[in-house]
């Protein structure tokens, strides 16, 4: 074929003064997929770029006579072997009869004959055909085999590996959005007539179903109803022996009457007394397992409280009991009177407290004064409509309307509560936007806030959630054919464009918290922007909060800003006299200050991510213990994703009277979320971003300060209520002079390489030249395209391969998704999601209690493993997974339990994935080298070499690196090893690092590595005579 494609760009020398090989490649696979020779012809015309001449026409007559044509679709050779495949399907299904004489014994002696039929056939050459049928298919097989081999392979033509790899691509992402449809939970039954009729064919199948289990439902209902009933009447019997003791205690009773109380007394003591019987019974008996699990399973074991499943819980529990004893038990009644009077003279001084300096007042649209709360009575009693006209944005109702109505693009500004959210769609909805069948859509950043907010939307209107509001998230689609007020989160629109690239369907987009600019909407912004152009008639709002507003007005073509003012009231604003070294001391040492010093009302404080939180939890809970009755009650609540929903729920909860609510929060806090009753917030000036390391080549979560943007918001959630404060834990001269002005845009701290497979995979090809608000560098952008490139994500024309496509559903950096498909082919896909879901959390599986060092080395020690550090990180999560994930046993090697959990929660998401990318779980545990290898496959990239200098240096770039000393291989110093990340410390240091052999990077790169690339000069012997000894070099001088 390369021959061909020479021929053809010389052709096009003569014919039209240039050539290019893609041209030349266009032409040749153009006249292989054309009909015939005029065909050709009429499509070389309908390009537009050539002139149909004699000279063209005596190029297409020869170009057509040297290409082999479509119409030749399945090669002689394919064919004679098709046919043999065929015939051996056809006699497998036949089998040798037995003689007449054996056919009682046949049974016992099937065995024996076909143990010897090959025997037998190659002796006796005449007396069967079935040996020489065998043969001579063998012979027929080699000799296919053989002719495929020197027929010219026209299939392995790079163009048609294209094509095909595409349809395989498109083949597998149609299994997956089929997958997901599956997968998806339709909240709304559909109403149309085959819905009915599918419904009425389920339930005359299940009738049969339904007689067989209501009676054992029946009785099952009776079991529990009598259990509850007992337990009434239980309390009833009690009460009414306590009433009649209390009525009847001075009056005196009848013989008739006291047996009945007797009676009374004698039913309920047996009853309590059986009750107790049971407990005991639960404790004490054992029960053979049930097999069958469910919700209704009997409760054959009771859990130990929790504190005694925690190491050293004996010691502890033996501490509180000697406490307890050596408590005051006796003394006068008024003691406890006298010693809370004598407190009162002194005031509690905290030892560690923070000055704070006052330097300006943020001003509010209101007064000082807090607002009356609502009782819950007065809340019920406010209707719906009066509640939605208490909102800031309905004074600007019809003015909203106007503006929307005269710009087809809009941004509005509006802070936190001011009704935007909930309110904009339903004026939209009630102007007939949504006739004629259209929809209006309303993106979120997340699932939580668009599945709440629709939930808000239908009560308002008064209709149910699915019919003309809904929302769709991944995996939920709570939507019908009536819906015409549709939320979702950003993703979910993102996915509609594959389907209806114009979205023609819906008339008016709304892209609600623009601000926080997520990667998602960061993406959305360049195609909603295209096609407003594209359709004239599409209203776009973004709606946003106070910040960005003036820049995203200039990229969408200076569209105007409808400004919706807030409700707030003024805020004062501390900073610390000076910066403070652990600004999660400072937050606790501030909010026991703020509890003792300052007037009742909540606070919030703001922290990075959930293992800070619990700290600081922790933190509050035992100094609050500690100072006792000292201070009045403070009620400390966390806030975070991975929280349950019903811990969630409780800041939200009104704060009981007398004590005060602390909310510990992510910057979740700072939009998102409007919890009531705020007064104080306390900000130390940090959160936790996704942050891409072009160095390393590695995602991570990194702790940064925050932008001023941030601290403004922060500071206003303080003024919500009443006039609040806001304690920041820096110095006003950082704030002026160290934080940036805005949030840097998650799209330039994020790995390209997952922003390039998101692209791709909407079908969005021409990246350098796409909208973005802002855009990534174009040098990080090309080095991302290259490395998808080397990782076979992209074909050489940079499109998406089936690799590509598979890659994108993992929410890893491109290497290690790499790493994971490798597996499939390896045997060894167990194995690595382990290697994958401890590499996460690697930098802290270990920890060095400095009372302990030698202790945690030694423990460290004895996982290590003969390979590297991936085996050694396999090796923990095996061994803590064999003890049944205990607690004790992480205490006990130095390794923290919470990593491990969360390496256990990531590794049960990858395996999902896993089977939804249509990847089969197999383990090859003994098998190292299968797991090196597919540990190669994702990060062949960084390689290093033992250099003749002692130290490594990586194989592309000549960088001189070192292994980390924590590393298991950091005394053998391996002379080809393969590094997971860069840390740079006092020198560049690899950590995680696993010993490879050379040859295995020409076996899964060979398109990124050349042999001299590989060449180990160690291995190879001087040539004879060239050295020469010292006395030589003596006597030549």
């Amino acid at each position: 074929m390369a021959g061909v494609e020479q021929w053809v760009s010389d052709q096009l020398h003569s014919i039209l003064g240039l050539s290019d090989r893609y041209v030349a490649q266009y032409l040749v696979h153009m006249a292989k997929k054309s009909s015939s020779q005029d065909d050709l012809v009429h499509k070389l015309q309908d390009t537009g770029t050539i002139t149909v001449n004699d000279a063209v026409i005596g190029f297409v007559h020869d170009l057509w006579s040297k290409v082999p044509h479509v119409e030749q679709r399945e090669k002689p050779a394919r064919a004679h072997e098709r046919a043999i495949k065929e015939v051996l399907e056809r006699n497998s299904q036949y089998q040798l009869l037995p003689d007449s004489d054996e056919e009682e014994d046949a049974k016992t002696k099937v065995s024996t004959k076909k143990r010897h039929l090959r025997k037998k056939d190659s002796a006796d050459d005449g007396s069967d055909g079935e040996s020489s049928g065998v043969l001579a298919r063998k012979k027929d097989q080699r000799s296919t085999a053989k002719k495929i081999k020197e027929e010219p392979e026209w299939d392995s033509d790079p163009e048609d590996e294209r094509l095909r790899d595409l349809k395989e691509r498109d083949e597998f992402a149609a299994r997956l959005r089929d997958k997901d449809k599956d997968k998806t939970r339709n909240i709304i039954e559909r109403s149309d007539k085959k819905a009915f009729e599918e419904a009425a064919k389920r339930l005359k199948l299940e009738a049969a179903d339904r007689r067989k289990i209501v009676p054992k439902l029946r009785v099952d209902s009776r079991r529990k109803y009598l259990e509850k009933r007992k337990e009434d009447k239980l309390i009833e019997l009690e009460a009414d022996i306590h009433d009649e003791d209390f009525l009847f205690a001075e009056t005196p009773l009848t013989e008739r009457e006291k047996k009945e109380a007797e009676y009374k007394r004698k039913v309920l003591k047996l009853a309590k007394e059986h009750e107790k019987a049971r407990e005991l019974e639960k404790v004490q008996r054992y029960r053979m397992p049930v097999e069958k699990k469910g919700k209704d399973d009997i409760e054959e074991y009771v859990e130990v409280d929790a504190k005694e499943q925690v190491p050293q819980a004996e010691q502890r529990k033996w501490e509180e009991e000697r406490l307890g004893i050596a408590r005051l038990h006796f003394g006068a009644k008024d003691a406890q009177e006298r010693h809370k009077e004598k407190e009162k003279q002194y005031e509690l001084v905290l030892d560690d407290a923070i000055e704070f300096v006052q330097t300006l007042r943020v001003p509010g649209t209101k007064g000082k004064d807090r607002e009356p709360e609502l009782t819950e009575y007065e809340r019920k009693k406010m209707t719906i409509e009066e509640t939605k006209k208490s909102l800031p944005v309905y004074p600007f109702r019809e003015d909203l309307l106007q503006a929307i109505e005269d710009h087809q693009v809009l941004i509005i500004e509006g802070e936190t509560g001011s009704g935007k959210t909930t309110q904009i769609p339903q004026y939209l909805y009630e102007a007939g936007y949504t006739k004629n069948k259209l929809k209006i859509g309303c993106t979120q950043p997340r699932r939580v806030a668009a599945m709440s907010v629709a939930a808000r939307v239908s009560e308002e209107l008064g209709v149910k959630l699915g019919n003309e509001v809904g929302y769709s998230i991944r995996f939920e689609d709570c939507t019908s054919e009536r819906t015409v007020l549709k939320y979702m989160t950003d993703g979910m629109l993102l996915r509609e464009f594959l389907s209806e690239p114009d979205l023609a369907g819906y008339s008016v987009i709304i892209v609600d918290e623009a601000h926080e600019r997520t990667l998602h909407t960061d993406i959305l912004f360049g195609l909603v922007k295209d096609i407003a152009r594209f359709r004239p008639d599409l209203k776009l709002l973004i709606s946003s909060a106070t910040l960005d507003a003036e820049k995203f007005s200039e990229f969408f073509d200076d569209a105007p800003i409808f400004k919706i003012p807030g409700r707030r009231f003024p805020v004062d604003i501390f900073y610390t006299k000076a910066p403070e070294a652990d600004y999660l001391d400072a937050c606790v040492v501030t909010v026991l200050q703020i509890h003792i010093t300052q007037p009742l009302g909540d606070i919030l404080v703001f922290l990075t991510g959930q293992e800070e939180i619990e700290t600081c939890q922790e933190l509050l809970m035992e100094r609050t213990r500690r100072l006792g009755s000292k201070i009045k009650e403070l009620i400390i609540l966390p806030i975070y994703s991975n929280l349950p929903s019903d811990m969630q729920a409780k800041i939200f909860e009104p704060t009981p009277p007398q004590a005060r609510k602390v909310v510990l929060a992510t910057n979740i806090a700072e939009t998102s979320l409007t919890i009531d009753g705020i007064i104080y917030v306390i900000d130390p000036g940090f959160c936790k971003q996704n942050s891409y390391n072009a160095r390393t080549g590695m995602d991570s979560l990194v702790v940064t300060p925050i932008s001023k943007a941030s601290a403004r918001q922060r500071s206003g959630r303080a003024g919500r209520v009443a006039a609040g404060k806001c304690f920041r834990l820096y110095t006003a001269w950082a704030y002026e002079h160290e934080l940036e002005d805005n949030n840097i845009p998650e799209i330039q701290r994020v790995n390209l390489g997952n922003v390039v497979l998101m692209l791709k995979s909407l079908g969005i090809n021409d990246l350098l030249h796409f909208d973005f608000l802002d855009p990534p560098a174009h040098e990080t952008l090309v080095l991302a395209l290259e490395q998808l490139y080397a990782l076979g994500a992209l074909n050489h024309l940079g499109e998406l391969t089936k690799l590509g496509r598979r890659m994108a559903e993992f929410p890893v950096d491109p290497m290690m998704a790499k790493m994971i498909l490798a597996s499939e082919k390896y045997k060894c896909s167990e194995e690595i999601l382990t290697i994958a879901a401890m590499l996460s959390v690697n930098s802290s599986v270990f920890y060095r209690p400095k009372d302990k060092i030698v202790h945690a080395d030694t423990a460290r020690k004895n996982f290590f493993a003969p390979g590297g550090d991936h085996l050694t990180l396999m090796n923990v999560y095996t061994q803590w997974a064999d003890t049944d994930y205990s607690t004790q046993w992480c205490y006990e090697n130095f390794i923290q339990h919470r990593s491990m959990k969360r390496a256990r929660d990531i590794r049960d998401q990858l395996e999902g994935l896993m089977q939804r990318v249509e990847i089969e779980m197999v383990s090859s545990r003994d098998d190292t080298v299968a797991i090196r290898k597919a540990i190669t496959a994702g990060y062949f990239y960084n390689t290093a070499r033992f250099s003749k200098g002692g130290h490594y240096k990586t194989v592309k770039h000549q960088q001189t690196v070192m292994i980390h000393p924590n590393s298991s291989l950091f005394e053998d110093l391996p002379r080809w090893l393969i590094y997971f990340e860069l840390v740079f410390t006092t020198k560049e240091f690899m950590r995680q690092v696993i010993e490879i052999e050379n040859s295995w990077l020409l076996e899964v790169a060979p398109h990124y590595y050349k042999a001299k690339d590989l060449d180990d000069p160690s291995s190879k012997k001087m040539p004879k005579n060239t050295g020469k000894a010292r006395d030589d070099l003596v006597r030549g001088h």
